[in-house]
C-alpha cells in the first residue's frame, strides 16, 4: 500500500518508549472524539513539560466509510515537539476475514499487536485511548530505569465524563484527582488483600497486619500456581501494560483470538509470567484517569453483559485461569499465533507525525 505522510515532523526512528493505543472514528462508547482529543494532547503536554521523546501508535482499525481519518480530527504536535505520532492504518478489506467481524468492528488486542510489530522503542506500553497519565504516573514512565525483565502496571481511577477538553492540562489533572469515581488494580503494598475494606489502606497497621495475615494464610491453604495467578494485577490491565519490547516479542504478543478482547489483556498478563517477568506495580498516585463512559464494560449490569456475549462472542475467565494455570506451571507460552502476528509482513498504510 502508498505510505502516506503528513508534512510538518521530522520524524526520529528510535526512541526509548512506544504507546499503544487504537481506536476507531466511530464514536464507540459515546464522545470518543472527546476521549481520544484528550488523551492525545495530554501526552503532548506531558512530553513537552517533561522533555520526553517517545511515539505513540494509533492503530486505526477498520475505518468507517465517509468518516475522515483519525490523523485528519486529531490534535496534532507542533513540529518542535518531542512526541512523535504514527497513525497506522489496518483496512476493512483485512476486517473482514475474521469470522465475527461483522458484530466486532474493532479487534482491540489484535490492533494492539499491530503497534508492537512496529514499534521502535525499547519499552513499549499498551494503553487505550480514553486516558490521562498523572504527573506522577508519566513521571515514573519516564524517569524509572526500566527493567527488560519486568512487566509494570498501574492503578486506573475512573473520572466523570464531565471533564473539559477546552481546559488546561493542569486543570484537567486537578479535575481529574478531585473526582475520582472508584479504582481498579492492586495497591503496590498490599497485593495479598482482594476483599480488605478501603477504610484499611488508610491506616498503615491496619493494612500491613491483614497484609500479614493474608500471606500466612495463602501459604497454608492456597495451590502457590493458584496463588501466582491471583497474585498477578490483570484487573483493567488493558489500560497500562508496559514492558521491553523484547519482552512483547517473546511472549508473541496478545493472543490472536477471533472474539471479543475481554480478558485477552490478562492472557498477556498471564503469559509474560508463566516466562518469568515479575510483576511491578507503580503507586496509587502514579495511576491513569480513565474518562467513564455509559457504553463500558465496567458501566453495564450483569443482565446487560448477558445481551452483550449474545451478539459478540468472547472468551470466559474460566477459560483463561484453566490456561493460564497451564502456562504458569509448565512455563510455556500460548503459542496461538502464527510467525506474523500482528500482519507484520503486510505493509501497511501508515501516516506520520
Amino acid at each position: 500500500m502508498q505510505q502516506i505522510t503528513v508534512e510538518g515532523n521530522d520524524y526520529h526512528m528510535s526512541v526509548n518508549l512506544s504507546i499503544i493505543a487504537t481506536s476507531r472514528n466511530d464514536d464507540h462508547g459515546g464522545d470518543t472524539l472527546k476521549r481520544m482529543t484528550l488523551f492525545v494532547n495530554g501526552l503532548i503536554t506531558q512530553t513537552r513539560k517533561y522533555q520526553a521523546e517517545m511515539e505513540l501508535i494509533i492503530v486505526e482499525w477498520n475505518p468507517p466509510e465517509g468518516k475522515p481519518l483519525l490523523h485528519e480530527v486529531l490534535p496534532t504536535p507542533c513540529k518542535e515537539d518531542l512526541l512523535k505520532i504514527r497513525y497506522i492504518i489496518v483496512p476493512e478489506n483485512i476486517h473482514k476475514k475474521f469470522r465475527h467481524g461483522d458484530t466486532i468492528p474493532l479487534f482491540q488486542m489484535i490492533a494492539k499487536n499491530v503497534g508492537i510489530r512496529r514499534a521502535t522503542g525499547k519499552f513499549v506500553l499498551c494503553t487505550n485511548i480514553d486516558l490521562l497519565f498523572s504527573n506522577d504516573l508519566f513521571e515514573k514512565m519516564i524517569n524509572t530505569n526500566l527493567d527488560p525483565m519486568k512487566v509494570y502496571r498501574a492503578n486506573r481511577c475512573d473520572i466523570p465524563s464531565s471533564i473539559d477538553e477546552n481546559w488546561s492540562f493542569d486543570q484537567q489533572l486537578k479535575f481529574a484527582e478531585e473526582n475520582i469515581i472508584s479504582t481498579a488494580g492492586k495497591n503496590s503494598h498490599y497485593t495479598h488483600l482482594v476483599k480488605a475494606p478501603e477504610w484499611a489502606y488508610r491506616y498503615h497497621s491496619v493494612a500491613k497486619t491483614l497484609q500479614w495475615i493474608a500471606v500466612i494464610r495463602s501459604k497454608i491453604v492456597e495451590d502457590p500456581i493458584e496463588l501466582q495467578l491471583r497474585l498477578l494485577d490483570t484487573d483493567a490491565c488493558g489500560d497500562f501494560t508496559m514492558m521491553a519490547k523484547d519482552a512483547w516479542m517473546d511472549i508473541q504478543g496478545y493472543p490472536e483470538l477471533d472474539l471479543y478482547s475481554i480478558h485477552v489483556d490478562s492472557m498477556g498478563l498471564i503469559a509474560a509470567a508463566a516466562l518469568k517477568y515479575d510483576q511491578a506495580i507503580f503507586p496509587q498516585k502514579a495511576c491513569t484517569y480513565h474518562i467513564h463512559h455509559n457504553t463500558g464494560w465496567a458501566s453495564m449490569s450483569p443482565v446487560d453483559k448477558i445481551r452483550f456475549w449474545s451478539d459478540r462472542p468472547g472468551i470466559g475467565w474460566d477459560a483463561v485461569v484453566e490456561a493460564g494455570k497451564y502456562l504458569l506451571e509448565n512455563n510455556v507460552r500460548y503459542d496461538v499465533n502464527p510467525p506474523d502476528w500482528g500482519f507484520s509482513d503486510m505493509d501497511l498504510q501508515e501516516i506520520k507525525q
